[in-house]
């Protein structure tokens, strides 16, 4: 029952997703020594990539206010990437006697020590969008499913390339294990098409401005390109930028994935052709759902690791969005 009042929470913590960056965090009495038995309250720690894409602060800002719908208080940090800012955040999380720690962790290899830091120090750990090269160290790791949401974006990027063409694509953070399995996912969809042609590939680390550079420099090499597939909405949205600064932005079919606002308003637009959307408000509120369950009654999760599936948005359902990364479909 307190798990499914968690979930029936979400509404309201998307809702507060857009104004919401962070929770007043204090002290608490002991760390999460032992679970079971417990009553909600004390601090959630919550860390995060980066707040100032709208996919990440929308992360933060769900989990924290599931948090303090169920009783607890939750403060909001973020790493931007960087193993060493990580360390330090969850060194604070223990300091201040977390009873839960929700990690979107910076790297899937360098980011193993801190969660074992942080389990070792009787703090449970939730893993939220990307996952680590290791099980057994944090109680869950909750994760869009990657290689269903490339699929479906591929798919839809042949279709409206209609199965011919060149086309670059824009990698994302080589240390998040998401960027390689969306990037594969792509390939397998779009390999069974040889009239399709990959004629470039850039790494631009989720982020927008690298993603426009990156596009600029294959498009000097590459001028005849009708088609970019990007690993992230950030990244798309540069490459939307580059094309129009080019002057070779008609006719180019671009594809996304994250649903962030921006991307959504794009699609509407008819400018980005779709982007698949992640259901970062689901999992963000799920891993509030199972932490709170852990801290009362010892729950461990079944499965350690989980995946939620994606969803196509393009201009025939996207009046569906109904708020940051929700979908009334």
């Amino acid at each position: 029952m307190v798990r499914k009042k968690a979930l029936t929470a979400l509404a309201a913590a998307a809702a507060l997703a857009l104004g919401l960056t962070a929770c007043a965090g204090g002290d608490t009495d002991t760390p999460a020594e032992s679970a079971g038995g417990g009553e909600a309250g004390g601090l959630i720690t919550i860390i995060v990539n980066d707040p100032a894409n709208p996919y990440w602060k929308t992360e933060g800002d769900v989990a924290a206010a599931a948090a303090e719908e169920l009783g607890y208080e939750a403060v909001v940090g973020a790493h931007l990437g960087d193993t060493n800012t990580e360390n330090t955040l969850i060194d604070t999380a223990i300091t201040n006697q977390s009873v839960a720690l929700i990690l979107d962790p910076a790297n899937a290899d360098g980011s193993i020590a801190a969660v074992q830091k942080a389990t070792d120090a009787g703090i449970p750990v939730f893993l939220i969008n990307a996952e680590i090269n290791e099980t057994g160290i944090a109680l869950a790791q909750l994760v869009s499913n990657n290689a269903q949401g490339a699929a479906l974006g591929a798919q839809e990027f042949v279709r409206q390339m209609e199965e011919n063409g060149n086309y670059i694509e824009l990698f994302g953070a080589p240390s998040d294990n998401n960027a390689q399995t969306r990037s594969n996912g792509f390939d397998t969809v779009i390999s069974q098409y040889p009239d399709l042609v990959q004629v470039g590939e850039e790494v631009a680390n989720w982020d927008r401005t690298e993603g426009r550079n990156a596009t600029q420099t294959l498009l000097q090499a590459n001028p005849d390109i009708s088609g970019v597939i990007a690993g992230n909405d950030e990244m798309a949205l540069g490459a939307i930028a580059a094309l129009k600064e080019s002057g070779a932005f008609d006719g180019v079919v671009i594809g996304g994935f994250d649903g962030n606002p921006d991307a959504v308003e794009s699609v509407k637009a008819g400018e980005m052709a779709y982007t698949v959307l992640q259901p970062v408000a689901v999992f963000a509120a799920e891993a509030i759902a199972l932490a709170d369950d852990y801290i009362r009654n010892g729950t461990v999760p079944e499965t350690e690791k989980q995946s939620f599936d994606c969803i196509l948005i393009t201009q025939e359902n996207v009046d569906l969005m109904t708020g940051p990364f929700t979908y009334s479909g």
